[in-house]
């Protein structure tokens, strides 16, 4: 594809202010490819950029890191699989680019490389007509799933990790604040891991309603009911893990209250940037508190590997598909909570 070639893409410009821009095709480096966007999903993260609350994100950018769509230009190497990387293949991209050589990406901590870049904060992402993405990366897709589902497999893989740094038993209980994409994606994962003791908490009877079928043993409404009372009255003593897929101060100080002495408590939510914490309290109840920060290639395996399995379903209830010309509307209406559906997937073709 020539470098003089133009094409659309949602571009950030500052707090608030996203509109469609004319700029030039991104050119892939060696071993990479250029896919044509098909799919590309609004992530929770990308709203607190949009507000300017993200310190990672700087404007003008083209966020999109979940995204799906059809390769139109191969350099060279192979995709995640080993195939050869070839053109019209349709793929999903892990966008969490690593070097491979540092401590942590030795260590089998990748997803905390010394050096990573994101697609869509570091370089260009997939809110735009076309998007450059390592071969190696990429997915290549079963016939029968959408690029829509296809674009899932991050933010899934995100709550695949926070599943698996809580350690859980299927017999033991989990409590999830959060009923967002994240918090559902949690839900799923650890119902996949056999887990059915799981309650999840939210202020929207509509994304409760939603856990309830996706197989929640019971939910709280966070504007109604006393969380933390709610949670002992339904486990005696706390809960053997719990995971903040918020990240308020109210949630986190939640969290903490609902475990078990001895539990383990996993932040994954990123809206406070500091929040105060009872610690003699975490002291004294030797509660576990880690934090969940994307995922590792085995993470991001498993998560293609359950939607592969239909674990999620594009039920119209819970996900919306709109146009990328639409994108600066919807991240308006999500902020704006005007929203009824729990995901935003942009479709760029």
């Amino acid at each position: 594809m020539s470098t003089t070639q133009q094409m659309e893409a949602l571009t950030w410009l500052g707090p608030r202010m996203m509109e469609m821009r004319t700029t030039g095709v991104p050119q892939p480096k060696a071993g990479e490819v250029l896919l044509k966007v098909s799919a590309a999903g609004i992530c929770g993260s990308e709203l607190s950029g949009y507000l300017g609350e993200n310190s990672l994100r700087k404007p003008p950018l083209v966020m999109g890191h979940e995204a799906a769509g059809r390769v139109v230009q191969v350099t060279d190497g192979t995709f995640h699989d080993g195939s050869p990387a070839s053109i019209d293949t349709r793929v999903t991209f892990n966008p969490l680019i690593t070097c491979g050589h540092c401590d942590r990406c030795r260590a089998n901590r990748p997803n905390l490389c010394r050096t990573r870049q994101i697609i869509g904060i570091h370089r260009p992402g997939a809110f735009a007509d076309y998007v450059a993405v390592p071969a190696q990366l990429c997915y290549p897709l079963p016939d029968n799933m959408s690029t829509s589902i296809a674009s899932l497999a991050e933010p899934l893989a995100c709550s695949v990790r926070a599943v698996s740094i809580a350690h859980l038993q299927p017999e033991q209980s989990l409590f999830i604040l959060g009923a967002g994409p994240i918090g559902l994606f949690c839900l799923a994962a650890a119902k996949a891991l056999g887990i059915q003791n799981i309650v999840i908490s939210d202020m929207s009877p509509s994304r409760l309603d939603i856990a309830n079928r996706w197989g929640a043993q019971a939910t709280i409404n966070a504007g109604e009911q006393n969380v933390v009372e709610t949670i002992q009255q339904l486990f005696p003593g706390g809960v053997d893990a719990v995971i903040d897929a918020v990240g308020l101060n109210s949630t986190r100080a939640q969290a903490v209250q609902a475990a078990v002495p001895g539990g383990q408590v996993v932040f994954i939510g990123l809206h406070h940037e500091s929040s105060p914490l009872e610690a003699n309290y975490l002291v004294r109840q030797e509660v576990t508190i880690s934090g969940s920060f994307s995922y590792t290639p085995a993470d991001f395996d498993l998560s293609f590997g359950y939607l592969k399995q239909g674990l999620l379903q594009a039920e119209t209830d819970w996900l919306e598909e709109r146009p990328l010309a639409a994108g600066a509307n919807a991240f308006a209406e999500l902020i704006a909570g005007s929203v009824a559906a729990t995901k935003i997937v942009l479709r760029v073709e």
